[in-house]
Parts: C-alpha cells; structure tokens; sequence
C-alpha cells in the first residue's frame, strides 16, 4: 500500500535540510579562529612565494 504524504509537511523538510546545510557550510567557512586564518593564509605565501622562485624567467625580445 502507499502511505499518504503531507505535501506541506514535505517541504517544510526540506527547507529545514537545506537550511541546517547551509549553516554547516557557513561554520566551516567562518568558524574558524584568528590564528587558523593566519596560518593558511601564511601557508599560501609561502607556497607562492615558492613557486615564483621556481619560476624560469625567458628574455623578452
């Protein structure tokens, strides 16, 4: 037998699911301290910094 679905009921959970994902993907974007923020961005610098340094230059004409 098929069991009756409130339409209503379906999309308020839904919206509750997406909801509670974007607050997931929100904390893991912003949640993060000072010194986390400073670290990965410190890591990228260096990284950067790196690969410059590797960098062949070529003689412009």
């Amino acid at each position: 037998m098929v069991e009756i679905v409130n339409l209503k009921r379906v999309r308020k959970d839904k919206a509750r699911r997406d909801r509670e994902n974007e607050a997931d993907a929100n904390r893991r974007r912003f949640g993060r301290t000072k010194a986390e923020k400073t670290a990965d961005k410190d890591a990228e610098t260096r990284a950067r910094q790196s690969l410059a340094g590797k960098r062949l230059e070529t003689e412009k004409p």
